[in-house]
């Protein structure tokens, strides 16, 4: 395979800078078992500020991220009520089931989406026939649903739906930060709403590893239990914290620059022959490209485009998936497009 023009495949391909490194290797650490790391505690607070919470802690990944905040909020028998796209639902291992003991109860709409009306219908009646519903989860920005930023009215009138009914609701903002830069909302006028909420330091904003999840301290408490139940638990891991803290503290506002590499990105791509993509559909970093099932699959497309040295996932028999960040230059944009371009025409 040719060296790689540009690896699209997600924004968790990022390498840490040597700005970054540097803070790693500098990180002042302890126990945080013991909850004795500095420089873990620091990132906390930090976190818990900004999502405007309580408390915070942090953990190895957004998939514990989500399902210590499931698992701290409902009990077994439970239904979680979420889009039948999101995340907890196709990329996390079963966990609502099989760490929480909870049914989902999956709702369509447009972009990952959906709004109060859908809520209010897909509520169980309280019976003992029937799981209780007892957990709302949102995805913002929506993966499967190609980056979408929720509307805020929306999540308000689904909050007065989940206080009506007395349930929780758990913010997945594993690219909650692209959110905000796109829309111009601050974090906690997106995490006002919610109970808990996750988002993650390894995507867009460029750290190795590591998320957060935030709430009142009575939940986090909770949260750090199942934490320690699940296996995350770590000992010096400050050292990882550090790249966190440099990542929030200086690559959030640079996701802009994500943003206008994925809609130039797609602009170039509508151009190719065999291939349909909506450059308006793109509102953060992730692009669709569709490809025409009558010449090609999307996997046959991805392995000819890696051949060209360009990396994208098919998340789908005709549906190619390709997502900016930040070792992606503008540079790299213009030879994935020309390469993509060239790519369909041959197919």
């Amino acid at each position: 395979m040719k060296q790689p023009i540009v690896d699209l495949r997600s924004d968790t391909v990022t390498q840490p800078s040597p700005e970054m490194r540097r803070a790693m290797a500098e990180a002042e650490v302890g126990d945080d078992v013991f909850g004795e790391d500095p420089t873990v505690r620091r990132l906390q607070e930090r976190v818990a500020t900004l999502l405007g919470k309580e408390a915070a802690l942090f953990v190895p990944s957004g998939s514990m991220a989500n399902q210590t905040a499931i698992r701290a909020q409902t009990q077994p028998g439970d239904e979680i009520i979420a889009h039948a796209d999101s995340h907890i639902y196709h990329y996390e291992a079963g966990g609502p089931a099989a760490l929480s003991g909870c049914s989902m109860r999956l709702l369509e709409g447009p972009g990952g989406t959906f709004d109060a009306d859908a809520v209010n219908a897909a509520l169980r009646p309280k019976d003992s026939h029937f799981p209780q519903s007892a957990l709302i989860v949102i995805e913002n920005t929506h993966n499967r649903g190609g980056g979408t930023c929720w509307n805020l009215d929306e999540i308000a009138r689904i909050r007065e739906v989940a206080d009506a009914q007395n349930l929780r609701m758990h913010l997945d903002g594993a690219r909650l930060m692209n959110a905000c830069v796109a829309t111009g909302h601050k974090p906690p006028e997106y995490t006002q709403y919610f109970d808990t909420v996750s988002t993650c330091f390894s995507k867009g904003l460029g750290a190795p590893v590591g998320s957060v999840v935030a709430g009142t301290e009575a939940t986090i408490r909770r949260v750090h239990r199942f934490r320690k139940m699940f296996g995350g638990g770590m000992r010096q891991a400050g050292v990882i914290a550090a790249a966190a803290l440099y990542a929030i503290e200086h690559n959030i506002d640079r996701l802009a620059d994500d943003h206008a590499n994925a809609k130039r990105l797609a602009e170039g791509a509508a151009r190719a022959t065999h291939i349909s993509v909506d450059p308006d559909a793109v509102e953060t970093n992730i692009v669709f490209l569709d490809v025409d099932a009558s010449v090609t699959t999307a996997a046959a497309l991805a392995e000819q485009l890696r051949g060209r040295g360009v990396l994208m996932l098919a998340t789908g028999p005709q549906r190619l998936r390709a997502v900016t960040h930040l070792d992606v230059s503008s540079d790299q944009i213009d030879a994935a497009i020309a390469a993509i371009c060239q790519t369909a025409d041959t197919v």
